[in-house]
């Protein structure tokens, strides 16, 4: 049974953008059940091996509620967020208020990751956590990416994985089929919107292929960090030096 979320082609954004205005208000909370807390120590994880501090500039693509783009300004960089739903954003600036400790907070902005507006070379970090699985076409957003990345600077992709483990990966998918969906349900009265996530990973090619196009990009230094098995996955390459 086709999901009501998921669409190829030119009507994948507005789709989207309706799961995401759906889902904003609980949308910290069931990311913490559905993956039992281990997402926050994936985001620390991409943190840590985007090489972030200060006097970095930091650009955060697909923000959603900010989780990533936080925890770079935590590590010192100047951060820009954007994301094209005007809900998650909403959420992403009150957490924002709520955090004023931060040395320096993210500056949100609302914009499109396939049509990023930065100049070329602009950052030197570009991450994007749980969204270029999201877009109509996922390689424009990684090429955007690169576009606006300084020479040197690292990209950064963090997501569902593809297990190579034929076994694991079976039961991680029945997972996301039964599980995950209940969840949406019973926390956000929404299961379409949670089974929304095994279909869009079917149409995905994950971490293999994300790193096979950041090789045709000519991206240097690309690596594949594969946690709990390639359930999920930290894609990175950095921009190769003028």
């Amino acid at each position: 049974m086709a999901n009501q979320f998921y669409e190829p082609g030119a009507q994948r954004a507005a789709k989207v953008n309706d799961l995401f205005a759906a889902i904003a208000p609980r949308y910290d909370f069931i990311n913490d059940l559905q993956s039992f807390g281990l997402h926050r120590s994936w985001k620390n994880r991409l943190v840590c091996m985007s090489k972030s501090g200060p006097s970095q500039l930091a650009l955060d693509v697909c923000c959603g509620t900010g989780d990533i783009a936080q925890r770079l300004a935590r590590a010192g960089a100047k951060v820009t967020a954007l994301d094209f739903s005007a809900e998650m954003l909403a959420v992403a600036r009150t957490r924002n208020t709520q955090q004023a400790e931060t040395a320096s907070t993210p500056e949100y902005i609302q914009g499109d990751a396939m049509k990023l507006p930065f100049p070329d070379s602009s950052f030197d970090v570009v991450t994007v956590g749980y969204g270029l699985r999201n877009l109509s076409n996922w390689e424009t957003g990684v090429a955007e990416m690169l576009r606006v990345a300084k020479p040197g600077g690292r990209v950064l992709v963090l997501d569902f994985g593809k297990p190579d483990n034929a076994l694991w990966r079976a039961l991680y998918f029945t997972y996301l089929r039964i599980c995950v969906p209940v969840l949406g349900l019973v926390f956000c009265r929404n299961a379409a919107a949670y089974a929304y996530i095994l279909e869009s990973l079917k149409h995905y090619p994950a971490q293999n292929g994300v790193a096979a196009k950041m090789r045709a990009l000519n991206m240097a230094n690309v690596q594949i960090v594969n946690l709990l098995g390639g359930v999920m996955s930290i894609n990175y390459g950095e921009k190769a030096a003028a």
